[in-house]
């Protein structure tokens, strides 16, 4: 029997990242990270402590086959730890929230709920929580930031007295010694912490009813395929991934192995060239634009030339920190020049969620920089379909940088028009 379960709360700050991390050290032996939205971070940290990849459930930029398929095609592993993205319904317009998700793979929910301060209140968050939604999977929940157990026990009694059908799983105490001095979920460099962090994160947690409550059959949620076919090609991919261009959905590095018949990986920080036998160059995410990244690139240019050399007839697909670098500048710091357009930096974000570009193509855009002019631009980013907006794209040749990132699987006629194919 396999164990699956999604943690979740009535909103950001509750603690889902400390009980999610703790409880994937835990069960790091076999475990299945993955992560309900669009987000790069928390996969990111998801992977780094449990040595798996998570992957993204996302059922704005697909539909509920396809979320249920990219489920099921990695739910390899004993235990399925799905974080949640915001509060249990956030998302709920877009059609992606952890109820969404939840409801749709019948998974149980766990709730993490900041206690502190409050005892009998939390019985009546819960009940609103539950009633909201009728089909809701709702079936446990972990206190966070309790002084005691005389604490704990308080509100314990209330949500049984009132509750028939919620597990009280347990606590986890206030001012954990272990996250003195972290910031766990932004910073990796706190994962040399993460067993302290999970031995004190679950002390006070019930496992075994925990995995009583997630233990599940394991029934395959669709059985066919549910995009367009694949037809492989025999062109050789380069995708520039390393600590500057880190974000990427991993179906999306699976996916262009199964279309491309050679896939390599290229570090800019280290310096290395695209090979003369690339047809095409995919640059992640990331960041360039930070002194600390843009420092680790600055000097790389043998790089930076045999990018250039390639895209004088051969495609270049990037994304976000990609398209910056495909520019001229960011600011004060050059970058390759490829494309003729310059970036700055600014204060507040210029874009944050999701995105339709001009072919009504599905995807997810966060960034402060913005185009410091918007001509030559090729496609416009909009909150809504064919709505108005602003330049998010842009191409010379066969060179396409854009702010959105997409999956690639379900859209599989876009990428072979802009991979040049």
């Amino acid at each position: 029997m396999k164990k699956a379960f999604c943690i979740s709360a009535i909103g950001s700050n509750q603690g889902k990242t400390i009980l999610s991390s703790a409880l994937l050290y835990h069960y790091k032996n076999s475990v299945r990270p993955y992560k309900i939205g669009p987000d790069f971070i928390d996969p990111q940290f998801h992977t780094k402590i449990s040595s798996t990849p998570s992957i993204n459930l996302d059922s704005f930029m697909m539909n509920e086959n396809q979320v249920k398929w990219i489920y099921d095609k990695y739910n390899d592993k004993d235990t399925a730890i799905v974080e949640g993205v915001m509060g249990f319904y956030d998302g709920l317009d877009k059609g992606c929230s952890a109820y969404n998700i939840t409801t749709m793979l019948n998974i149980p929910t766990i709730l993490i709920i900041d206690g502190s301060g409050s005892y009998i209140t939390l019985s009546a968050i819960i009940k609103g929580l539950k009633e909201y939604k009728q089909n809701n999977t709702i079936k446990g929940v972990v206190f966070n930031k309790l002084s005691s157990q005389t604490h704990y026990d308080l509100i314990k009694k209330q949500i049984l007295q009132d509750f028939d059908d919620i597990f009280v799983l347990g606590w986890i105490k206030k001012n954990l010694t272990s996250l003195k001095n972290t910031h766990l979920g932004l910073d990796l460099t706190t994962l040399e912490q993460i067993e302290n962090i999970s031995k004190e994160a679950l002390e006070h947690i019930d496992l075994q009813l925990l995995e009583q409550i997630s233990t599940t059959k394991i029934i395959k949620n669709i059985d066919y395929y549910p995009f367009d076919s694949i037809v492989p090609t025999q062109k050789t991919i380069a995708i520039v991934y390393d600590e500057n261009f880190s974000f990427l959905y991993y179906d999306n590095i699976v996916f262009l192995k199964e279309l491309f018949q050679n896939v390599i990986f290229i570090d800019s920080t280290k310096d290395q060239i695209i090979p003369n036998n690339t047809d095409i160059v995919y640059i992640c995410g990331g960041y360039v634009e930070t002194d600390k990244h843009y420092n680790k690139i600055k000097n790389s240019n043998n790089f930076k030339q045999s990018l250039i050399k390639h895209s004088l007839s051969k495609p270049i697909y990037a994304e976000c920190a990609g398209l910056i670098y495909l520019g001229k500048k960011i600011d004060n710091k050059p970058m390759s020049g490829i494309l003729d357009i310059s970036f700055e930096l600014k204060d507040k974000r210029s874009r944050l969620g999701y995105y339709y570009n001009d072919k009504n193509i599905k995807g997810h855009a966060f960034h402060y920089s913005k185009p410091t002019s918007v001509k030559n631009g090729c496609s416009i980013l909009s909150k809504k379909p064919n709505h108005r907006g602003e330049f998010g794209s842009w191409q010379t040749n066969k060179v396409y940088g854009t702010y959105l990132h997409i999956f690639f699987r379900n859209n599989i006629n876009f990428i072979k028009e802009y991979f040049g194919f």
